[in-house]
């Protein structure tokens, strides 16, 4: 059974970094592609970053620069670094694992995390 469990959301100042952590149970992790997604209130969920399981890295555009998407296979661990944190970046972070790529990017799996909230004050 797969499981997928983040952590280390909490309440940021604007200019604040924070780095969440994803962690996948089984092989699911290692062979496979990972993403992160955000939920802000009243918003669509939407894709932030993916990594391939080769480590290609994507990035939605208002977080280019700021965020970074890396993974370490043998913690079977996904890591979201985020820098120059804004109050839009407020939102419930979600992972998911395992989703495929095609030419749109990243789709997501069935493979989700309960989410972390991420909050920035201004």
């Amino acid at each position: 059974q797969v499981q997928v469990v983040e952590s280390g959301g909490g309440l940021v100042q604007a200019g604040g970094s924070l780095r969440l952590s994803c962690t996948a149970s089984g092989s699911i992790f290692r062979l496979n592609n990972m993403a992160w997604y955000r939920q802000a209130p009243g918003k669509q969920r939407e894709l932030v970053a993916s990594i391939t399981s080769a480590g290609s890295t994507n990035y939605e555009d208002s977080v280019k620069g700021r965020f970074t998407i890396s993974r370490d296979n043998a913690k079977k661990t996904v890591y979201l670094q985020m820098n120059s944190l804004k109050p839009e970046d407020t939102a419930v972070y979600y992972c998911n694992a395992g989703g495929p790529y095609y030419s749109s990017g990243y789709q997501p799996s069935r493979f989700w995390g309960q989410g972390t909230q991420v909050t920035v004050s201004s």
